[in-house]
């Protein structure tokens, strides 16, 4: 009788086992991981420097700047949508906050001036595409030309530098021995998480991705959490890009230049169905220290940028083949 209970419990708690990993396989952070995991080992197998302290926490600092981007982007896409505008916003509200502060504002009004400047021209793309019923790639491939010209005119075309020696703290500094822009990065996820998972703006988020109209019949207020998430976007973009200024004290009117395409890339390599509707946060950034890693190694393995973009293409043409046939 035993033996028979014994037997019994086995088979329930293989039977438990084959659950969990069948959910944790439509996880949609499963393949992601395992992406990441492949990539890093690798890495650290071809080049003999990667996993080193220095390396590695090099790579965490430049993973932070496209990590906060992708924590609006991965909201907006998850909409159905997608924002274009990021990396001109991002040189926007850099510029202008090093510009306030070259003008002798404190640096705490200048950065706060900055991330309304992103908030403004999220809002105006949330505007266009909620209530005018716009398509978002026309309208913030429109207000990405606005942003970057605004830059352009502010400045002259030049940098800004000579800021203030305590605003090189946000791209520079340390807490605990913890590099401020990463824990920026980390605070931005944790917060992300919290509004996507524990509260019903997220759930109103996914609905809107998962099927618009009925979300809209059964009674939600679409256009109002659409200008919401574009609005979050342009914010993200702001953080990240006063973040960078810090970091290169200067304020540069051409960064940003691709840095949509990678905080795209980070969202879809992470999982974010590309339509809307499903995706997770933790698989953004996994996503985009995908991309760090890969962006290193390469790197140190001396592989020409161009090979590079080649390389990037193809992942995340496969990544969104993986995220469609999961789909179907």
């Amino acid at each position: 009788m035993a033996n028979f209970t014994n037997t019994q419990s086995q088979k329930q708690g293989y039977r438990l086992m084959n659950v969990q990993w069948s959910r944790w396989r439509k996880s949609p952070i499963f393949y992601p991981l395992i992406g990441f995991i492949v990539i890093f080992i690798a890495m650290a197998l071809v080049n003999d420097n990667f996993l080193t302290s220095n390396n590695l926490s090099n790579v965490a600092r430049q993973v932070s700047i496209n990590a906060i981007i992708a924590v609006g982007m991965t909201c907006v896409i998850l909409t159905g949508g997608i924002d274009l505008s990021v990396g001109p916003v991002m040189a926007l509200a850099g510029t202008v906050t090093a510009g306030l502060m070259i003008a002798g504002f404190p640096p705490e009004v200048a950065v706060l001036a900055g991330l309304m400047v992103g908030a403004l021209f999220g809002a105006c793309n949330g505007t266009f595409v909620a209530y005018a019923k716009m398509p978002p790639i026309i309208v913030t491939l429109a207000t990405m030309g606005i942003a970057r010209g605004i830059a352009l005119i502010y400045t002259g075309g030049y940098p800004i530098s000579g800021l203030p020696n305590g605003f090189s703290f946000l791209g520079r500094g340390e807490v605990f021995g913890l590099q401020t822009p990463i824990l920026i990065m980390l605070v931005v996820y944790v917060l992300a998480y919290v509004l996507l998972n524990k509260t019903p703006i997220g759930r109103y988020i996914y609905a809107i991705g998962g099927n618009e109209e009925a979300t809209r019949l059964s009674g939600i207020r679409v256009s109002r959490y659409k200008l919401m998430v574009y609005t979050l976007s342009g914010t993200t973009a702001a953080l990240a890009g006063i973040v960078l200024t810090s970091r290169l004290m200067s304020g540069q009117p051409n960064a940003g230049i691709g840095f949509e395409l990678d905080a795209i890339a980070a969202v879809v390599l992470g999982g974010t169905a590309i339509a809307g509707g499903r995706g997770a946060i933790i698989g953004t950034l996994i996503g985009a220290m995908m991309l760090g890693v890969l962006n290193n190694g390469l790197n140190l393995m001396g592989v020409s940028p161009y090979v590079q973009n080649v390389i990037k293409g193809g992942i995340i043409l496969l990544a969104i083949y993986i995220s469609r046939s999961r789909d179907k």
